[in-house]
């Protein structure tokens, strides 16, 4: 899978793309990820990629000239093009794993008060929010989406398993987890864990983990 995420402020991106498993990721050729300075295709001498919005009121907007050019040269018949925006439909893990079989995708990143309008009207497939609330910049949520999307690719994670007992997967969160010590300030693990009983240990996870769901996040049900 190749990604690109184009944005005003790389580093925000890099620094994350370098560490854990997306490091180890691209290390073994299961992804490529490539961060894009949107300035790079800005016009003029001083490359101007935000001006004030039409119609007045606080803020700049980002401009189209520049991600227009920058789809220009990435975007391929197999891309899929999606804007991090407030406005987006929510992020899931239903999401991120489908997004994981694609082979190519390409994230705005929006900064100041938003991104022109003409962008998601007109260059983009998909508009994203990873929740309800607002960022300072939209690499923080590229980033975050990129992790969901990567870990999910075959071989990016030690353990095959690990991806599939993840949290919503059959739309409940996972179960509790222990390690040693078995017994710490008097708090100790369930004697289940213990029990070396393989039937009964999955009875107790699954029970936990419908639990956990029906109290934390009944809406999942």
């Amino acid at each position: 899978m190749k990604i690109d995420v184009l944005t005003l402020f790389p580093k925000i991106c890099e620094g994350t793309f370098q560490e854990s498993i997306l490091r180890r990721a691209q290390e073994h050729h299961i992804v490529e990820l490539t961060t894009h300075n949107i300035r790079d295709w800005a016009k003029g001498v001083h490359r101007i990629t935000d001006d004030a919005p039409y119609g007045g009121g606080p803020g700049m907007v980002m401009k189209i000239e520049p991600i227009y050019e920058a789809l220009r040269d990435l975007r391929t018949p197999e891309s899929k093009v999606v804007l991090m925006s407030a406005q987006g439909r929510p992020f899931t893990q239903a999401i991120a794993r489908a997004w994981s079989s694609l082979t190519h995708l390409i994230f705005i990143a929006g900064h100041y008060e938003g991104v022109d309008q003409r962008v998601a009207d007109h260059l983009v497939d998909e508009e994203i929010s990873i929740g309800d609330y607002v960022l300072t910049n939209g690499a923080l949520s590229a980033a975050v989406v990129v992790d969901a999307v990567v870990r999910l690719l075959p071989g990016a994670l030690g353990d095959a398993q690990s991806a599939v007992q993840d949290s919503f997967t059959e739309n409940l969160l996972d179960h509790p987890h222990y390690t040693r010590p078995e017994t710490f300030q008097e708090w100790t693990v369930p004697p289940v864990l213990l029990s070396g009983n393989h039937a009964a240990i999955e009875e107790w996870r699954r029970s936990q983990a419908e639990k956990l769901t029906k109290t934390r996040r009944p809406d999942l049900k």
